[in-house]
C-alpha cells in the first residue's frame, strides 16, 4: 500500500510502444497483449505499415495482495502507435533480416480522488527502435528473435500524472514462435515472450525492476481471409525497483493476466489486413486492473 500511495502523484503514465500504466513504483515500456494471434510469425520480405489503436480503461487500482483500494480511481487511455517495418532480402542464418521503429501518440484521462488527481494530456510517448530482428519460416513453424530500444523522447512532467513519457531508456529482447497443426496452416498456437530491462531515471535515482512478457493465441483461418482466435497474456515484474529515491516496498512486484477474443480479415486487393481484440485483465497485484481493446491495421507496399 505504502509504494501505491507514495507513487500515485509523481509517476502515472502511459508511454514506449503503448506502455502501460503506472501506478506502483515503475513498470516497463511494452505493454502486453499488443500483438494478438500469430505474434511469433514475422511477414516475408518487404515494407509494411502496421498502426495500432488501443483504448485501456480501468476504475479498479488492487494492492500488493490483489485487493481493490478505495481510491476514487478512474483511467481511460487512447493510445494511436505508427509502426514501419522493413523485411529485408538479407539472411543471418537463415533468417530474414528486418529493421523496424514505432512512434507513439497517446491521449491519457485520469483522476484519483483520494490523490487529488484530476489530469488529462495527448502527446507524443517514447519512440521504439529495434536494430535487429530475424525471422524464420518452416513447413509447420515460423520463429523469430529480435532486440530493440525504447528512447525516452516522450514528454515528461513528474507534476503531470497523465504524461505518456517515461524518463528513462529500456533495453528489450523478444523470442517468438508460431505452430501450425496441419498443412494448410489454418490451425495456429503462437507464443511470445519479451524481457525488458530498463536504465535510471533521468530525473530522479530510481531504476525501475525488469519485466517479462508473455503473450499466447490460438487460431483458426476461415476462408483464407479470415481468423478467429483467443488470446491473452501475462505479464511479470521480476526484478525489484531500486535507487535512493526508492522508498517503497522493494520486494512488492507488479503483475496481472489478462484474455480475450480476435478476429482478422485480410483484403487481397488492398493488401489490408485488418484486426480487433478485446482482452480482460485479471489477478492483477499493485497495479490497475482494466480491459483493453484494439484495432490494428496493416498495409503491405
Amino acid at each position: 500500500m505504502r509504494k501505491i500511495v507514495n507513487l500515485l502523484i509523481i509517476t502515472l503514465g502511459f508511454a514506449g510502444i503503448l506502455s502501460g500504466p503506472v501506478f506502483a513504483g515503475e513498470t516497463g515500456h511494452y505493454v502486453s497483449g499488443l500483438e494478438g494471434i500469430r505474434a511469433g510469425t514475422l511477414p516475408p520480405p518487404g515494407f509494411y505499415y502496421k498502426m495500432y489503436n488501443l483504448f485501456y480503461e480501468s476504475d479498479k487500482l488492487v494492492d500488493q495482495t490483489g485487493n481493490r483500494l478505495k481510491a476514487g480511481f478512474d483511467l481511460k487511455v487512447f493510445a494511436n502507435a505508427h509502426r514501419f517495418i522493413w523485411v529485408t532480402d538479407k539472411k543471418i542464418f537463415g533468417a530474414d533480416y528486418i529493421i523496424d521503429a514505432t512512434i507513439p501518440l497517446v491521449s491519457t484521462d485520469i483522476k484519483i480522488d483520494s490523490a487529488g488527481i484530476n489530469d488529462s494530456l495527448f502527446a507524443p510517448a517514447d519512440i521504439c527502435i529495434e536494430p535487429i530482428a530475424l525471422g524464420l519460416h518452416g513447413a509447420r513453424y515460423d520463429s523469430a528473435v529480435a532486440a530493440c530500444v525504447y528512447v525516452p523522447t516522450g514528454k515528461y512532467d513528474k507534476n503531470e500524472p497523465a504524461s505518456p513519457g517515461k524518463d528513462f531508456w529500456t533495453g528489450m529482447f523478444t523470442l517468438a514462435g508460431t505452430y501450425y497443426f496441419d498443412d494448410a496452416k489454418t490451425w495456429s498456437v503462437s507464443i511470445l515472450s519479451r524481457y525488458e530491462i530498463h536504465s535510471n531515471k533521468n530525473k530522479t535515482d530510481v531504476k525501475p525492476g525488469n519485466d517479462f512478457h508473455f503473450e499466447w493465441g490460438i487460431a483458426k483461418t476461415l476462408a483464407k481471409v479470415w481468423d478467429i482466435g483467443l488470446v491473452g497474456y501475462c505479464h511479470w515484474q521480476v526484478t525489484g525497483d531500486s535507487g535512493s529515491d526508492v522508498n517503497w516496498d522493494r520486494s512488492v512486484h507488479d503483475r496481472v493476466h489478462a484474455i480475450g477474443p480476435e478476429v482478422s480479415i485480410f483484403i487481397p486487393c488492398l493488401k489490408l489486413l485488418f484486426s480487433i481484440r478485446s482482452e480482460f485483465e485479471f489477478m492483477a497485484v499493485d497495479r490497475s486492473e482494466g480491459s483493453a481493446a484494439t484495432l490494428t491495421l496493416t498495409k503491405i507496399f
